[in-house]
């Protein structure tokens, strides 16, 4: 298992429910397009795949 894990916002959060609103905030994602890094952790899967459809993940 990778240590880190690249997420990048893909998708727009119009008209998106407000926990996957939260949830992208919560991974420190702002804009589209933006890029951050995790821990690679069972919190952060776990936020990604709630919002999987709206997020692309490269392993480092």
């Amino acid at each position: 298992m990778a240590t880190k894990l690249e997420v990048t916002l893909t998708r727009s959060l119009i008209g998106r429910p407000q926990d996957q609103r939260e949830t992208v905030k919560a991974l420190g994602l702002k804009k589209l397009n933006q890029t951050v890094e995790h821990q690679d952790n069972a919190a952060i899967r776990g936020m990604i795949s709630k919002v999987s459809h709206l997020v692309k993940v490269n392993e480092i």
